[in-house]
Order: structure tokens, then C-alpha cells, then sequence
């Protein structure tokens, strides 16, 4: 009897050894899973977002639903992240704005970059272009400059938000050129490419992808890119290192989930995922996009948000940048 005993308390201890494992390796079983984006639809993030949702519930067999949840420069839909169940059934794709700049630029948010999230992996590089009103007398980024000068304080610029990357751009742009411009934050990089359609704003960076088509039809005229080199697709548009040398920035886009989600579950995540970025058919779509992929995954992911954490608080301490209120 004793000997039944044993054998069936070590067979029970088996069980409880690899039913965590299997549980994890099960992962998803539920029809949903939510895809959280903390910014409106439109933008660069939301358009990363639909593409990988897509073909990532093709590889779970599960439907992703994409929620965009924005407000406050992204911190409504991280803490919406932070507030749901670590089970791997709600994740999100958002910028580094939220995780590496609102830290600085806000008293009090409601949560923790690198305590309340697992960073998965990295996704795209997100190329940014400075882009002005068809109004504004300038086809240059020297003519721009030149312009401001002329008018100190009369020129204004549109962003995605107080902190957001455009304004972010904007800022070391003007200390750069030195010129003083005056800021229009909109609630989103959508919202803010509809402001400059409508020349609310003179001027304002945005993601390449969201102007693109605006710049080619001629609602917008593009002065510059961001990058070091000129794009492949846009070769007759200057970069701003051409007038400004060495000037470059370009936001990140990545997958996060809420701490405590298993080891398991956001091993699986990462892996097929991976295979979404690495698909020709996924990557000629961000390339269509004018989006550039930037696999880096997990712990070396988390070194990226780190080194840019303190990297923009040195930043915004400079520029001085805060939010009135909070």
C-alpha cells in the first residue's frame, strides 16, 4: 500500500510539474484576443498594428480584434494593458512615445514601463517627414528656416500630442535651426495629418506613411525626411541632414504585454510573430507602406527602451517640455 501510495504521489507530482507548461503551450484557446493600439486609427502605429493582427491570427487560428484606445499620449491604452489579465489574450502594439517619453514629460502617470510590461519584440522603424501647408511660401528646408526667422513666433506647427515624437522632432529641429516656432498639439498623428490638410497648422513632421500620399497629390508639400540618406522611393525628396548635418530621428513600433503574462505564452508570441515580420509578403507591405522593419526581441528590446528612456529625458529636460496639468 505503501508502495501504491508513493507511485501515485509522484505521478500526481508529474502532473503539476507539466501541467503549467501544457497550459502555456495551449495558448490561445479563446476566440479573441484584443490588440490594443493607444492612439487613434490612421496612424502609423494603428497601420502597424492592422498589418501584423492580420497575419498573426492566421498563424494562432484565433480572430484579433484591434482596439484603439487613445488619449494622453498613449497612456490610456497602456494602462488599459496594465489593467488586464496577464493570460496573453490582450497585448498591444504601441510606440516608444508612451513607454520612453511620458515618464518625463508628465507628473504622474498611472504606470511603469519597465515593471508593468514584457517587452516582446520590437517591430518597425516608423521614418518621419517635415511637410508644410501649400500656403506656406517655402519649398525648402532652408526657405522654411529663412521663413521663421523672417517671423518669429507667427509660424506654428502641428504634433500628435504634447511629447509625441512629432513634437519631439519639431523641437530639436527648431534648436537646431534656431528658430522659435509656436506648437499645435492634436490628439493623435490621424487627427494632426487632417490639421495640416486643412492648414490649421503651417507646418508639422509626421510619419512618412501617413503623408505620403498627401505629399504626392499635392495637398501637402514635402520639404524633408528625417533619415540620414534619402528614401528609395522618394529619392527627389532632401533629407534635413542635407541642410543640417548629422539630423535624424525615426520613432519605434513595438509589442508589449502585461507583466506576469507566462514565460510560455510570451515565448509563443514572440516566436510566431517573428515569422509574421520575416514573411515577403508582410514585409513588402510595410515596405509599401514606407515602413521599415526592426526586429529586436525581448530582453535586447528592453535595453532599447531603457537607453531611450534616458536618452529623451536628457531631451525634454533641455527643451524644457512639459504638461500643463498633470
Amino acid at each position: 500500500m505503501k508502495k501504491l501510495i508513493s507511485t501515485l504521489l509522484a505521478a500526481a507530482g508529474l502532473l503539476a510539474v507539466t501541467a503549467a507548461p501544457s497550459m502555456a503551450q495551449e495558448w490561445p484557446q479563446k476566440q479573441t484576443i484584443k490588440m490594443i493600439v493607444p492612439f487613434p486609427a490612421g496612424g502609423g502605429t494603428d497601420v502597424v498594428a492592422r498589418i501584423v493582427a492580420k497575419y498573426l491570427q492566421e498563424r494562432l487560428h484565433q480572430t484579433i480584434i484591434v482596439e484603439n484606445r487613445g488619449g494622453a499620449n498613449g497612456q490610456i491604452g497602456l494602462n488599459a494593458l496594465k489593467q488586464s489579465a496577464p493570460d496573453g489574450y490582450t497585448i498591444e502594439v504601441t510606440s516608444d512615445t508612451p513607454l520612453t517619453v511620458n515618464p518625463w514629460i508628465y507628473k504622474n502617470i498611472s504606470y511603469d514601463p519597465l515593471k508593468d510590461f514584457i517587452p516582446v519584440m520590437s517591430l518597425i522603424r516608423l521614418p518621419s517627414m517635415l511637410a508644410v501647408h501649400p500656403s506656406v511660401p517655402a519649398r525648402s528646408v532652408a526657405e522654411f528656416i529663412a521663413l521663421a526667422k523672417s517671423k518669429p513666433g507667427a509660424i506654428n506647427y502641428g504634433s500628435a500630442g504634447v511629447g509625441n515624437f512629432s513634437h519631439l522632432q519639431m523641437e530639436l529641429f527648431s534648436q537646431a535651426a534656431g528658430i522659435k516656432l509656436v506648437h499645435v498639439p492634436y490628439k493623435g498623428t490621424g487627427p494632426l495629418a487632417i490639421g495640416m490638410l486643412g492648414g490649421e497648422v503651417h507646418a508639422g513632421f509626421n510619419n512618412v506613411s501617413t503623408l505620403i500620399q498627401q505629399t504626392q497629390s499635392g495637398k501637402l508639400i514635402p520639404l524633408a525626411v528625417a533619415e540620414l540618406k534619402r528614401m528609395p522611393d522618394l529619392p527627389d525628396v532632401p533629407t534635413i541632414a542635407e541642410t543640417i548635418p548629422g539630423f535624424e530621428m525615426a520613432p519605434w513600433v513595438g509589442l508589449v504585454v502585461p507583466a506576469g503574462t507566462p514565460k510560455e505564452i510570451v515565448d509563443k508570441l514572440k516566436d510566431e510573430t517573428l515569422a509574421v515580420m520575416r514573411d515577403p509578403v508582410v514585409a513588402k507591405q510595410f515596405a509599401d507602406q514606407q515602413l521599415i522593419v526592426m526586429v529586436i526581441e525581448k530582453e535586447k528590446f528592453g535595453d532599447l527602451i531603457r537607453r531611450d528612456i534616458e536618452k529623451w529625458g536628457k531631451v525634454i529636460k533641455s527643451a524644457g517640455i512639459t504638461v500643463e496639468g498633470q
